[in-house]
């Protein structure tokens, strides 16, 4: 099992783009058969920072993932919109081993 965490720097005046980015991953992904934590937005502190969190059963079910998505329309679009608004500034992309009881 696979984690990934991604770390956005947003622009704090488009969070309503970003939150609408954020929704349509959280389908996608669990479309493409991962497990959607959620995307985690600004409420206090920094206001140009956000986070999400998903699961694969692996890192080749990750991949499979991501080369589905760099042709599926719906995922381009999701692309689309956030270069279009630019409400992301930059991403980190970090794999994470989840520990469970």
């Amino acid at each position: 099992m696979i984690t990934i965490h991604l770390r956005y720097e947003i622009d704090a005046d488009k969070i309503d783009d970003f939150r609408e980015y954020g929704r349509r991953w959280v389908r996608l992904v669990n479309r493409f058969g991962g497990t959607h934590h959620g995307y985690f937005l600004p409420s206090e502190g920094d206001s140009d920072e956000a986070f999400a969190l998903f699961t694969f059963d692996s890192l080749a079910a990750y991949e499979a993932y991501r080369t589905a998505a760099a042709t599926d329309p719906e995922c381009i679009e999701a692309f689309a919109l956030a270069r279009r608004t630019q409400c992301i500034r930059r991403y980190e992309r970090r794999f994470l081993s989840p520990v469970f009881e």
